[in-house]
């Protein structure tokens, strides 16, 4: 405490010390070191930037197929960011990879998906109970190959291809008698059991009209 009073050459006179004013190099001597102030200059700014940045970056290889042209760098090092897989989404489709539908069009009929299976269900099931009816082009080429099913299910005649039609034709009587009847008049004909007849367009909105009828 002694050595620390006569640092700060006190002002009292006496017995303590002859100073008499302050003296701050004196002072600052007795007190301990004081941290630097960081310098507010944009190089600071720079080193904090550089000091989260990797030091090391991962650069990928080009591949042929499809994978990129130029390299792609990444700055995780996990393998799980430097693997090929991680640049494409991987389609599971049974084994194969498909993009693109060619030639897979199925006709809307400007309906969704229930309401034209319904269409098609109900166009089916009045074929076979009246053998010939009249309905716009579109309407008749999409129904064609649901009837043609319907006739080479009855006959295979087994009750596992009866229950498939069943569940797809309205009325159960139809079925029935489509199986009676389909081996006596389709039995040595392998496909084509209906014909499209175009007819005249129809009145008010000039749609294609077309009869489809069974052989």
């Amino acid at each position: 405490m002694a050595s620390f009073s006569s640092g700060f050459c006190c002002a009292i006179t006496g017995s303590h010390g002859s100073c008499s004013r302050w003296s701050m190099a004196s002072m600052r001597s007795a007190l301990p070191p004081s941290i630097p102030r960081p310098s507010s200059s944009p190089l600071r700014f720079t080193r904090m930037a550089a000091a989260f940045q990797p030091k090391s970056k991962v650069v990928l290889r080009s591949f042929n197929g499809l994978a990129p042209l130029q390299p792609l760098p990444f700055h995780l090092s996990s393998p799980e960011f430097t693997s090929f897989g991680y640049c494409f989404t991987t389609i599971d489709n049974g084994g194969r990879i498909s993009a693109m539908r060619h030639g897979r069009r199925v006709p809307k009929l400007n309906r969704p998906p229930d309401q034209r299976r319904a269409l098609l269900r109900s166009l089916t099931t009045q074929l076979l109970k009246y053998g010939r009816i009249k309905t716009t082009r579109a309407r008749a080429s999409a129904m064609r190959k649901y009837v043609d099913k319907m006739i080479t299910l009855a006959k295979d005649g087994s009750l596992h291809k009866r229950r498939q039609a069943l569940g797809f034709i309205y009325e159960k009587q139809i079925v029935h008698a489509l199986f009676a009847e389909v081996q006596d008049r389709y039995g040595e004909r392998e496909g084509g059991y209906t014909r499209i007849i175009r007819t005249l367009p129809r009145r008010g909105d000039n749609a294609p009209m077309a009869f489809i009828e069974l052989v």
